[in-house]
């Protein structure tokens, strides 16, 4: 029996993470491609941004996925009538959910290892591919539509380019000089060519115009048929800084509690390290309490729509994340301890998963948020019915 409701939550639990995750790294990378696009190593860099930006997830949508794959599992069990065909031969309800806390209490140590050991070193991974990528420097060659700014003075986009990014086609550019004169550029065609210095690169525009105005703001217009501009090579920017250096989320749970608790000063905030440590334990702790609540959420559903208790549950998931991260902003400030403002979140959901199931037990389908269940229910059928209404009927 554990073996087949097991092999029932896998299912859903694989494919809510699968599509979140992946849902989050497309939108996360495609604001990336803008900055990617300029470097020839892009690809490597979007191979890299995806590696180190899927624990993060992982852990972000872990929680939900394993509460919707529950809630869903219970909800079939028991519109199949197969809750109440277990019952019936002697299984009670806390022997039923003994398999989902037992995989809650697995995935709690999977997160232990997630949240304290490999997101942070993800975290700064993720960093220092992104750092990298934006100074990576431009080694003289163009891509086609992308914006290169080799200093800020300067803007350089070209509509297309050869293989090796050296012959340009309808060529656009942009300069500031010291005085504030603004020149634009446009040429139908433009070679690229590296220095011997290796610090610039000698650009050869053919069959273009120059637009430019005078110190006193009166415009002027150059046809020319070549015409050669000096461009600066950017240089690689200077190393990223140590991991955990002013960001507490780069530190393992090791380091933050040796940094929390040891007799040095820190050079973070004590609150702010410890609210973080917390903060991370209560989510991985978390996961074995969410079966005492899906459970009874799921029984719930039976007597109202499946969407009311749903949204119930998922109410209170939401509530206890922001209260998470609202007591860390709090321990941040000083404002409250780092223990108290994890603390209390935490245990005012693991009170109310604790009453909902030991009252499901007593009476399967009924606890403390079963009235508010059906109000929400009604809710819904009430809003349903008015969009549907004509509105010459209302």
């Amino acid at each position: 029996m554990d073996r087949y409701l097991l092999g029932r939550t896998y299912g859903p639990m694989g494919a809510v993470l699968t599509t979140t995750m992946i849902a989050f790294l497309m939108e996360r990378l495609l604001r990336s491609l803008d900055l990617l696009a300029q470097s020839s190593d892009g690809f490597t860099y979007l191979v890299e941004l995806m590696v180190n930006l899927a624990p993060h997830y992982l852990g972000l949508v872990l929680p939900v996925g394993f509460f919707i794959a529950l809630f869903v599992v219970v909800n079939r069990l028991n519109t199949d009538s197969e809750i109440d065909a277990m019952q019936a031969s002697g299984m009670s309800l806390g022997r039923i959910s003994a398999p989902f806390i037992g995989l809650g209490l697995v995935l709690m140590i999977l997160s232990l290892l997630l949240y304290g050991f490999v997101q942070p070193y993800s975290r700064y991974g993720y960093r220092m591919v992104l750092h990298a990528a934006e100074n990576a420097g431009w080694s003289g060659q163009v891509k086609p539509r992308a914006i290169f700014s080799p200093d800020p003075s300067l803007i350089l986009t070209a509509e297309g380019a050869d293989p090796t990014g050296e012959i340009l086609d309808r060529v656009f550019i942009r300069r500031l000089a010291p005085s504030g004169q603004e020149v634009v550029f446009t040429a139908s065609t433009a070679e690229i060519r590296r220095n011997q210095d290796g610090r610039s690169a000698t650009l050869i525009l053919r069959d273009g115009q120059q637009l430019s105005t005078s110190p006193n703001g009166t415009p002027g217009l150059l046809t020319f048929t070549s015409l050669t501009l000096r461009l600066p090579l950017v240089p690689p920017a200077r190393l990223l800084r140590h991991r955990g250096i002013g960001e507490e989320t780069e530190l393992t749970l090791v380091e933050l509690a040796n940094r929390g608790f040891g007799a040095e000063p820190p050079a973070l905030p004590r609150q702010t390290l410890l609210a973080e440590l917390y903060s991370r334990l209560a989510r991985a702790i978390v996961l074995p309490l969410m079966p005492l609540l899906a459970v009874p959420f799921g029984l719930t559903a039976k007597r109202v729509e499946s969407r009311a208790a749903f949204a119930i549950a998922g109410i209170l998931l939401f509530v206890f994340q922001v209260s998470l991260l609202f007591g860390q902003g709090m321990a941040d400030k000083a404002a409250l301890p780092a223990a108290i403002a994890i603390g209390v979140p935490f245990a005012g959901f693991a009170a109310i998963a604790i009453a909902t199931f030991v009252s499901s037990q007593r009476s399967p389908g009924e606890n403390p948020v079963n009235r508010l269940t059906e109000w929400v229910s009604d809710g819904f059928q009430n809003l349903s019915g008015r969009i549907r209404r004509p509105w010459f009927a209302r």
